[in-house]
């Protein structure tokens, strides 16, 4: 068998519409080969430098967290900004969608943390979000012991919920304790393997137990036509000065054009 073969292309043209129906089902889906290895390993160079070069690295025990690298490094933009890409959050989201930020996510070898079961629409001041999703790419392979993606399917119902935190294992089950029983599903990733997964889903990542770097870019896609809400407080949009109301300005949040069909 043929690498090609062994590690197929995902298009928006041939997406299936199982794959769109089990996303609509279960919150999150595997979409293999959404770039090619030598991309990925092309990526995973750049992040690499990158990560050197910022001035506002957010290092923790968890993870390194850099936002906004479209706006920062030409490489990581093709990336961030693949129109392919889009068109497959927009199949599966069904509605027109426009980018909120990037964010590059490194766990360091050994890191010995987990990060714990958490949503992501609480972190963010979005208000009349009719669907927003995250495609998070793997720029290396990332077995179960190199921090992999585990997802509770159908969780992403779960709605008004504060924010939960990454570090403690049992917050966010303090806030829904009826996911504590339910089915767990765990998703390596060969680089150039993507998940998406809905901005409500519950969903963690194990830590990184191996002696290599475990580097993902994550683009997060939301809805065109949302507004800005008052709070929570977030980086990408507190300095632009936007009023509560507003529609997030194109010039920072790029908007994609629709799938077809």
């Amino acid at each position: 068998m043929d690498a090609a073969a062994a590690h197929p292309r995902t298009t928006p043209e041939n997406l299936s519409e199982d794959t769109v129906a089990a996303y609509r089902r279960d919150g999150f889906v595997h979409v293999p080969g959404v770039i090619s290895r030598t991309d990925a390993a092309r990526y995973a160079e750049a992040a690499l430098a990158v990560r050197s070069t910022v001035r506002d690295n957010h290092d923790g025990m968890i993870f390194t967290q850099l936002l906004q690298l479209w706006r920062r490094d030409e490489t990581l933009r093709e990336l961030t900004l693949d129109p392919a890409l889009a068109a497959i959050a927009s199949r599966l989201a069904g509605i027109p969608l426009r980018l909120w930020h990037d964010q590059l996510l490194i766990k360091d070898p050994h890191n010995g943390a987990a990060t714990e079961f958490h949503q992501d629409q609480p972190y963010w001041p979005h208000t009349g979000s009719r669907h927003a999703l995250s495609a998070w790419v793997a720029l290396v392979d990332v077995p179960v012991d190199r921090g992999c993606m585990t997802f509770i399917p159908g969780s992403q119902h779960l709605d008004g919920l504060r924010a939960q935190d990454l570090s403690d294992h049992a917050d966010m089950f303090a806030v829904a304790p009826e996911l504590e029983w339910e089915r767990r599903v765990t998703v390596p990733l060969r680089a150039g393997d993507c998940t998406f997964h809905h901005s409500l889903l519950a969903h963690s990542a194990t830590p990184n137990l191996t002696d290599d770097p475990r580097i993902a870019h994550v683009i997060i896609y939301v809805d065109a036509d949302l507004s800005l809400a008052s709070e929570p407080a977030h980086p990408v949009t507190d300095p632009l000065g936007l009023a509560a109301g507003e529609p997030l300005p194109d010039e920072h949040f790029p908007r994609f054009r629709p799938a077809r069909g």
